[in-house]
């Protein structure tokens, strides 16, 4: 049967808030024609005149998401999902569906994904390709639902875990999405975690892939608001999703943090960082550490004053 392609086109300016956005609500995986540094790539393998002429034609003042949705997907309702997403983010976009054969999608993404080391101890690894490694490994398909960790705001937030995750801890992913982040800190030795997500699909594509890297067990996915189903005190919090929605929830976060917990905002373009962290602020939270990488921040926050 044939996978739907949701193409999304959105202006340049917004290909990277487009691409998260994507990155965390798709069924099969997502594809990005960008090419606004086309000439300074060629420059690096070829000269332009070897370029073919419709590649030279493309658009640069616009990005295309591919989102890659298998048959036995919701086609409607991830789009009518993207739809507001994109809405509540702010960012302009014409969407478009088209059929694609199976075989066609697999094989593409599959010649540029490969193992990828994170931090100290974190390896994230496609299910096909064999990586020899003494690192804890995230195991990934492109046909599962889940972020790579190749987008800026998942690299970061794997990074944060990689330092602070010790043993025992419990986690609460907020906007779990694939599941990545807990995931991610179960396969640190975090003792038990917990997803929330207003999707749905979240709890089939969260537990398909906690099942594959074999941390189902100390896993449960919880659908619906942080209010009604978060409970309890956690060491951990993540975040990786957009400004305004961390900027809805953070007034709940103080009393759902331990003393010396740790809480993680990530998804935030860097011309929102100020409003994020002043919200984070006016909960009485410090902010410990901001981490930044190209255009995107992941802030590191605590109880307390911030650490000099």
């Amino acid at each position: 049967m044939d996978w739907t392609d949701i193409k999304l086109t959105v202006p340049a300016r917004f290909a990277d808030t487009a691409e998260a956005i994507a990155t965390g609500i798709s069924g099969g995986g997502i594809y990005i024609e960008d090419y606004r540094d086309l000439e300074s790539q060629v420059e690096a393998i070829a000269h332009v005149d070897l370029i073919e002429q419709d590649l030279l034609d493309k658009k640069r003042d616009e990005v295309i998401v591919h989102l890659y949705i298998s048959p036995n997907e919701n086609v409607a309702e991830i789009a009518d999902l993207m739809r507001d997403r994109l809405a509540r983010a702010e960012v302009p976009y014409t969407l478009a569906l088209e059929g694609v054969r199976q075989e066609d999608w697999e094989n593409g993404w599959k010649q540029y994904y490969h193992a990828m080391d994170i931090g100290q101890r974190l390896a994230v690894v496609p299910s096909w390709e064999h990586y020899d490694t003494d690192r804890a490994v995230i195991t990934l398909d492109p046909g599962m639902a889940f972020g790579t960790g190749t987008h800026e705001t998942t690299a970061l937030c794997l990074t944060v875990l990689d330092e602070i995750v010790h043993g025992g801890e419990r986690v609460l992913d907020i906007g779990t999405g694939s599941g990545i982040l807990a995931i991610a800190a179960l396969k640190l030795g975090a003792g038990k975690a917990e997803g929330v997500d207003i999707d749905p699909m979240c709890v089939r594509t969260a537990g398909e892939n906690a099942e594959r890297n074999g941390v189902s067990d100390r896993f449960q996915v919880l659908i619906g608001d942080l209010s009604d189903k978060a409970s309890g005190t956690y060491d951990i919090i993540c975040a990786n999703i957009v400004a305004n929605a961390i900027k809805a929830l953070v007034p709940e976060v103080p009393n759902l943090l331990k003393k010396d917990g740790i809480f993680m905002a990530s998804g935030i373009i860097d011309t929102r960082r100020d409003e994020v962290i002043d919200a984070i602020k006016a909960t009485g939270l410090s902010v410990r550490e901001v981490k930044e990488k190209n255009g995107w921040v992941c802030l590191v926050c605590g109880h307390g004053a911030a650490e000099e």
